[in-house]
């Protein structure tokens, strides 16, 4: 049995008097993929914000490695090994492919950014030919893989994705898949948020499904029928 990286319980999250999470419990464990499935507005994605500290919750906790996180900082969660990969990117347009790489190093003072940069290129060769060029040269799949490159250079202990194929080519989409199951290879743990069905379980080994703040339904990617079709319908219907 895998060891718990993530406990989240009891989560609970408001913004004014509307209640977003009721009281979500979920864990991840070392080397495990798991994605938060909803439609819009479920949840999904102040599940992570809640998790990295952009969102403070009201109630419950959340637990990295022993450790309760929950209400800390972004700056704080960052520096206990939580990274987060927002749909907006978050890259600076202006600074060298490199230099926005380095960037994710610096929190972080047990890593060493030489080493990183050697491991993140081994993922993203095609970042390595740009690595002079200003990020906002790079096209829009180009500037996913510098996100994650960047999140990875911190050595995360664990890595949420914010719908990583979000205004991405089918091309991009399916390199964005090949990455995911080279990390997950590696024993990077994730928790991603993805609306893109085939994305989401390409990696996946466990799926989640949130309704109105609350968990619907969950379990084994690998225990689904191949068409999909039953959770297209619990998650949308």
């Amino acid at each position: 049995m895998r060891e718990t990286v993530l406990t989240v319980a009891g989560l609970k999250v408001t913004y004014g008097k509307k209640e977003i999470l009721r009281g979500v419990d979920f864990t991840v464990a070392r080397g495990e993929v798991v994605t938060l499935l909803g439609a819009n507005g479920s949840g999904k994605s102040s599940s992570l914000n809640a998790i990295t500290g952009f969102v403070k919750p009201v109630g419950g906790s959340v637990t990295l490695e022993g450790t309760d996180i929950a209400g800390l900082p972004p700056h704080r969660t960052f520096a206990h090994g939580v990274v987060q990969v927002s749909q907006a990117r978050d890259i600076f347009p202006d600074m060298a492919v490199e230099d926005n790489l380095r960037l994710g190093a610096l929190l972080r003072r047990e890593v060493r950014a030489a080493d990183e940069l050697e491991r993140v290129y081994s993922y993203f060769p095609r970042l390595k030919e740009r690595r002079r060029q200003h990020a906002r040269t790079l096209s829009g799949g180009e500037q996913q893989m510098l996100a994650v490159g960047r999140a990875l250079m911190s050595r995360p202990k664990i890595m949420l994705l914010d719908e990583p194929s979000g205004g991405l080519s089918p091309q991009f989409v399916n390199e964005v898949a090949e990455i995911m199951l080279k990390l997950k290879g590696d024993g990077v743990p994730m928790l991603i948020v993805e609306q893109n069905l085939h994305l989401a379980f390409a990696a996946a080994d466990r799926f989640i499904i949130l309704r109105d703040g609350e968990i619907l339904e969950g379990g084994r990617v690998d225990a689904l029928p191949e068409n999909h079709e039953d959770i297209v319908r619990t998650i949308y219907l």
